[in-house]
């Protein structure tokens, strides 16, 4: 992961406020959200990416928001879109938006795991 402010963090922690305690667990020079027990976002090279799924993406793409790639140089992608600046801006907002992926986050931990 790329390395992130310490002021960006704050910055965006600062943001969530609204949504309760929201930990930063830094990880690989980037850090993970979490609220609870569900990891719901990704700060990374100063930029802010959360949870996605089938319910959510089309937002994030509609907004013209990528994917999350932890490589650069590989097309590999993780199910966390970049949240739009302007969403970021605005702590109600972002909220908002941080409320639902908390959510994916819940049904993907509760979804039942297929057998290999």
């Amino acid at each position: 992961m790329a390395a992130v402010s310490d002021d960006y963090l704050q910055f965006v922690q600062d943001q969530l406020a609204a949504l309760g305690i929201v930990r930063a667990r830094r990880m690989f020079g980037g850090a993970g959200l979490y609220r609870g027990d569900e990891f719901f976002g990704i700060v990374h090279g100063d930029a802010l990416y959360f949870k996605v799924d089938e319910t959510t993406r089309a937002e994030y793409e509609r907004a013209g928001s990528e994917p999350f790639r932890p490589f650069a140089n590989r097309a590999t992608t993780l199910q966390y879109f970049l949240v739009p600046a302007e969403v970021l801006e605005d702590s109600g907002e972002l909220c908002s938006w941080a409320r639902r992926a908390v959510l994916v986050a819940q049904r993907v931990k509760d979804k039942p795991r297929r057998k290999k």
